[in-house]
């Protein structure tokens, strides 16, 4: 794990609130999908790296598989809106809000305990619950990008309990 991470933010908390910008226009207010959603808050450093250019698409390509778990998708990093709609178009698009935490700088990041000395977000990703916990986190580094096979395996017993 990166020192960069810190363990602001543990399993089981209640998930900070916040409203950002999406790509697709509007604010996106973390609080507006309780009771609704399950919500996947995917960090990422920046827009045009290879790494991220294969970690977003990774969750388009399984936006239905989110759905039929009633998980919203939200990817967050500290570039701008412009930058990451100029940026999805390279990816082929992307449908779900990725969220600029360009202002004030890092804001969001920082609450989550995400923001790295170099000023951009570090790679983690948190599951939170329709009751807004917190219900998995993961750092995820340069050599292990997810097949978000782990993310559904919490999605299941997060379905499982609710029955």
């Amino acid at each position: 794990m990166s020192p960069m991470f810190s363990k602001k933010i543990k399993v089981g908390s209640k998930a900070p609130d916040f409203a950002l910008p999406s790509h697709l226009g509007g604010k996106i207010k973390l609080s507006g999908f309780l009771g609704k959603k399950n919500v996947v808050l995917a960090f990422f450093p920046m827009a045009w790296t290879t790494i991220c250019t294969n970690q977003i698409p990774s969750y388009e390509n399984e936006l239905e598989r989110f759905e039929r778990h009633n998980t919203q998708v939200l990817a967050v990093s500290v570039d701008s809106v412009p930058c990451h709609q100029n940026w999805q178009k390279t990816l082929g698009g992307i449908s779900y809000p990725i969220l600029s935490d360009s202002s004030p700088h890092g804001a969001v990041s920082r609450q989550y305990g995400v923001l790295t000395e170099s000023d951009r977000s570090d790679r983690v990703l948190f599951i939170i619950d329709k009751k807004g916990i917190i219900r998995f986190i993961e750092q995820i580094g340069v050599n292990n990008l997810p097949d978000n096979r782990h993310v559904f395996e919490e999605l299941d017993r997060i379905d499982q309990e609710r029955q």
